[in-house]
């Protein structure tokens, strides 16, 4: 029927049949040009070229990249990626506003470091010599590993949030273990005081073969210096040094008393070391800061997951040697009222695994919503993340505490189980000092029993690992 209808209308009217398909044929082969074009335009638009040359682009989540030294030097620079990385350039885009004869002109710039932009074939550098690099490029044409350690690891100015003021805290945190011997070293140093000065205190909880020991003293420092110098602190008879890629840290604290039951107390005896950690490409979770409301802040950076110690720990006569162990540096900042936090990290051959996640008061943020991470390191670098983490603690009631830790994480780059035996643990209640209203540390000891897969590899190990929660009582 339709075919007959076409016919007739053909015969009957050929001049109006033949322009009109004529113009249904223009506008398909319009439409489909279109098609073409905008495909086209959307590859180039993806195209890192337009970048500044190159074959990959790295980007932040919102566009721009934090930490973007860190990357060049440290993930870009481990050895897992330092073979296959020609040339890697930073660039910022921003609008320039040009003002002319009482006209404005929005303009969209973007920069770069010229040398970097020629060796990546950038069209728009390659005909202007004159271009040249400013003093102030060589931090991103060849980061200094010490410049860039300073950078992840330096204090923080206190928030002008007078409501949350009084709880405001940052620390250094060390860890290690050689042989038999762990130890657990926290530099500390809190909210402003009256007299404008920070209190601040030093903590060493020390295992010799199971006997348990503590050590601390407490001290008032600068907070000026303290900014002007981080991470360098100096904190009473003990100090944190950073030497290239090498922390120095020395302390000689007095016993406190504070071995757990059953274990070797300290009291009367004095803990004076000399601890070196070294630093490496592709050891570093960079850092992050979760925000809240009414101006809560949270913040975490890992320097070193996994360094090379050295050095010896004195204690009553023993000398305890450090060469050949394994450490670990942490840093946290932010305003701890109300917080809670779940944190472990185990080694084995290797590989270093980590996994965190922080509470923030219910005043600042749904607890629900603030994702945990599970991240795994490698020899040459990292093997796999992941944010979508569950930690969940079966509580022993009669000890007041974690006995067993079952940690999941799963990404397209991580599918990882840890269960933790926590065989031990010392709770610190927080007596003086800038965590003193109602505030235990529980740092705990255990047995991690690993398993899944991290990238390609797969992972299947039992080890000694750490564990801690930071909670009011």
């Amino acid at each position: 029927m339709i075919g007959r209808l076409a016919l007739r209308s053909l015969l009957m009217h050929p001049l109006r049949t033949a322009v009109l398909a004529g113009g249904f044929g223009l506008g398909v082969a319009v439409m489909a040009n279109l098609l073409g074009v905008a495909e086209v335009v959307l590859e180039q638009s993806q195209s890192p070229a337009l970048a500044g040359g190159g074959d990959l682009v790295v980007t932040g989540v919102a566009g721009g990249l934090a930490s973007a030294r860190y990357v060049l030097w440290g993930a870009l620079g481990a050895p897992a990626f330092a073979d296959r990385v020609a040339v890697a350039s930073p660039t910022r885009r921003a609008s320039v506003y040009l003002v002319q004869s009482g006209v404005t002109t929005h303009l969209r710039a973007r920069a770069g470091i010229p040398s970097l932009e020629r060796a990546l074939e950038d069209p728009e550098t390659a005909g202007h010599p004159a271009w040249r690099d400013a003093p102030g490029d060589e931090a991103w044409v060849s980061p200094d590993a010490a410049d860039v350690l300073r950078s992840l690891d330096r204090f923080h100015p206190i928030p002008d949030v007078p409501d949350r003021a009084s709880s405001w805290t940052e620390w250094l945190y060390f860890n290690g273990q050689a042989g038999s011997t762990r130890f657990y070293l926290t530099f500390l140093v809190g909210p402003l005081g009256v007299n404008g000065r920070r209190a601040a205190g030093v903590r060493l909880q020390l295992d010799r073969s199971g006997q348990v020991s503590t050590f601390g003293e407490t001290a008032e420092v600068d907070p000026a210096v303290v900014l002007a110098t981080s991470p360098e602190l100096t904190i009473g008879n003990s100090r944190v040094r950073l030497d290239g890629e090498r922390y120095l840290v020395s302390f000689d604290l007095p016993g406190d008393g504070g071995g757990s039951a059953g274990r070797r107390g300290s009291s009367g005896a004095r803990a004076v070391g000399e601890i070196g950690l070294a630093a490496r490409r592709g050891s570093t979770l960079p850092p992050f800061t979760i925000t809240g409301a009414r101006g809560w802040v949270s913040g975490y950076v890992v320097p070193v997951m996994s360094g090379r110690l050295d050095g010896t720990i004195r204690v009553a006569g023993d000398v305890l040697p450090l060469a050949g162990g394994t450490g670990y540096h942490d840093h946290n900042w932010g305003f701890w009222e109300g917080v809670s936090w779940q944190w472990g990290q185990v080694q084995h051959e290797g590989l270093s695994i980590l996994y965190g996640r922080v509470f923030p008061p219910a005043d600042a943020a749904d607890a629900s919503r603030i994702p945990g991470f599970l991240m795994v390191l490698g020899p040459e670098g990292p093997l796999g993340q992941a944010t979508r983490v569950s930690i969940e603690e079966a509580i022993d009631p009669a000890r007041s505490r974690p006995s067993r830790i079952t940690v999941r994480g799963n990404s397209p780059s991580l599918d990882l189980r840890l269960d933790v035996d926590v065989e031990s643990a010392i709770r610190t209640p927080m007596r003086d000092g800038p965590l003193a209203e109602g505030l235990d540390f529980l740092q705990m000891r255990g047995r991690y029993r690993v398993s899944g897969t991290a990238g390609e590899r797969k992972i299947d190990f039992v080890a000694p690992g750490s564990a801690e929660t930071f909670r009011g009582r």
